[in-house]
């Protein structure tokens, strides 16, 4: 595929798509961000691009429905390179919104198109807001000595822009986690490091959360949240560094990397 080849980014106004924009301009291509606003007309919206980034909103309720009516306008529109974001672990029972995910990797394998699949675990960045006021913390829902393969998102970004403008990488999935498998005790650690004062490492219940952090959610959505800090408590998120680094052009970012770039 052209460099040079216009590409469609689903969700392209939210925080990844951003990235994966900015990524793909870095390499040579231009970008479309596509949003609430362009799903009235899919079609013309996606006209003159030859491949999609399809990245469903968080949460989305139908998830599969919304995947079926972008993958069709794709195809009417000549859209013959797709890239699906999907999630680490898309297979869990006990998360709704992670099977979802993986109904979709199903729908894309069999769109007709020249696909591929990542599957990021969770961005390191999202500790970001609790480490950015005058007194530090990062509060979960789940064990704190659990481990996830937390991943940079500037590095998740850079992997999609280098299977989107390479055909090497048509029929691939890659599960993308950064180079250490990191507990958020750990984590805590590292930005007390980083910052040169204390960061405050708290454990809420499930109750606690449900009514601070969960309260103004979507009952659905903070249901599936619960289920996901369920799953989190008892296995982690453990996932491989190997795909990631052999997509990009440097080392995996760690999370002191990422914090000092951050935080700065």
């Amino acid at each position: 595929m052209s460099t040079h080849a216009e590409v469609a980014v689903l969700g392209g106004r939210g925080k990844t798509g951003r990235a994966v924009i900015s990524a793909l301009q870095g390499a040579g291509s231009s970008a479309r961000a596509l949003g609430r606003a362009e799903m009235a007309d899919l079609p013309a919206a996606l006209s003159g691009c030859r491949a999609l980034y399809l990245m469903a909103p968080n949460m989305a309720a139908d998830e599969p429905g919304l995947a079926r009516a972008v993958l069709d306008a794709a195809r009417a529109a000549g859209v013959t390179r797709v890239v699906h974001h999907s999630v680490a672990a898309p297979y869990a029972p006990d998360m709704p919104h992670h099977l979802n995910k993986a109904v979709v990797e199903d729908l894309v394998r069999r769109s007709g198109a020249d696909w591929t699949i990542l599957q990021p675990c969770a961005y390191i960045q999202n500790v970001l807001p609790g480490l950015q006021g005058e007194r530090p913390a990062i509060d979960i829902a789940y064990d704190p000595d659990r481990v996830f393969g937390l991943v940079d998102l500037e590095d998740v970004a850079q992997a999609a822009a280098t299977v989107l403008l390479a055909d090497e990488h048509v029929g691939a999935t890659y599960e993308l986690g950064g180079p250490d498998q990191v507990s958020m005790r750990t984590v805590a650690a590292i930005a007390e490091e980083v910052l040169a004062r204390p960061v405050r490492l708290g454990r809420l219940t499930t109750g606690q959360w449900s009514a601070g952090p969960g309260a103004d959610l979507d009952p659905r959505e903070r249901e599936w949240l619960l289920a996901m800090f369920s799953y989190y408590d008892a296995y982690g998120l453990p996932t491989g560094g190997g795909p990631l680094r052999a997509l990009l052009d440097h080392p995996p970012s760690d999370v002191g990397t990422v914090l000092r770039r951050e935080l700065a």
